[in-house]
């Protein structure tokens, strides 16, 4: 059967060759029809062609325009990235300052009106019922300036308080606070004339200490040894120290200062008569035990003073 149309159509191809040959007209309406269609074929592949490479050219360029986008949202995307890290990472690294919060904030609540933060005073003078209080230590001192106006002209036997009234000084800073006696330094320098305490051009002799102490209902002992942390132990069980002091840090000569409180690192918190601004230090206990007056009379130069059991 196969063969039988291979032979037809090549007869009929045959037939047709010589048929454009000798008769030409008819050879044009028989192959009409078919031209026709081959020519639709091809203006119809054409128009695909055409159709189709324009699909692809748009379809490109919405694709390279869609990249476009993505990539500038992936540049946005990482300029907002690193900006929200930088800025994580200043706030994380930045000290922060506390502000109260207010109904209606005061002007000084703005941020440029705020101080440096300074840590809390280990030790601070404050004014309590007309007194002034040195706070941080075992108890809070009421504290004498001897060079006040209050007390720096007046007696100390045939001298002042000014200059020469540090012992009658720190001895009413002890009996205020820890007694229930209403003293001041005139009043103790009075005392410390009566009773034989006073030095002419001198101050005081040592025997105010003990003296004084004893007087006033307090109990008192020297403290021989010259370490530290017998210093730390003495002030830990609520006690005082009154020292007696040679020339160095606190005075050219002689002077009487009141220890009063040891910190966590184990410094010391002093009551000095002459100086508010020495009060307000702390001090390594080495440099009081080695500026110790050489005194050794009355217990000198190093007391501890408590209440009765």
């Amino acid at each position: 059967m196969l063969v039988a149309l291979l032979a037809v159509l090549c007869i009929g191809a045959a037939e047709l060759a010589a048929c454009r040959h000798f008769a030409p007209d008819v050879y044009q309406q028989i192959t009409a029809p078919v031209r026709h269609a081959a020519s639709v074929t091809v203006d119809a592949c054409r128009v695909g062609l055409n159709a189709a490479g324009q699909f692809c050219q748009d379809v490109g360029e919405e694709m390279v325009r869609l990249a476009q986008q993505a990539g500038e949202g992936i540049v946005r995307f990482a300029h907002q990235a690193t900006r929200q890290a930088s800025q994580f990472w200043e706030e994380l690294t930045t000290p922060k300052l506390i502000q109260l919060e207010y109904d209606e904030p005061p002007e000084s609540s703005s941020p440029e009106n705020w101080g440096p933060v300074i840590p809390p005073a280990l030790t601070e003078l404050l004014e309590r019922d007309g007194r002034q209080i040195l706070t941080g230590g075992n108890v809070d001192i009421v504290y004498f300036y001897q060079a006040s106006e209050e007390w720096a002209g007046q007696p100390y036997g045939s001298d002042t308080i000014g200059p020469y009234g540090c012992g009658p000084t720190v001895m009413a800073m002890v009996v205020a606070s820890m007694t229930d006696t209403d003293t001041d330094p005139a009043a103790m320098a009075a005392w410390a004339v009566q009773n034989g305490h006073w030095a002419r051009r001198s101050g005081s002799y040592d025997s105010i200490v003990p003296g004084a102490a004893q007087a006033f209902g307090l109990e008192v002992e020297s403290l021989p040894t010259q370490d530290p942390e017998d210093l730390r132990t003495a002030l830990r069980d609520g006690k005082l120290l009154v020292a007696h002091i040679g020339p160095g840090h606190f005075t050219t000569g002689g002077h009487f200062i009141l220890i009063h409180g040891a910190t966590l690192t184990g410094d010391l918190l002093v009551a000095d008569p002459n100086s508010p601004e020495r009060s307000l230090m702390i001090w390594d206990p080495q440099i009081i035990l080695d500026e110790l007056s050489s005194a050794r009379s009355h217990g000198a130069p190093l007391w501890v003073i408590s209440k009765p059991r």
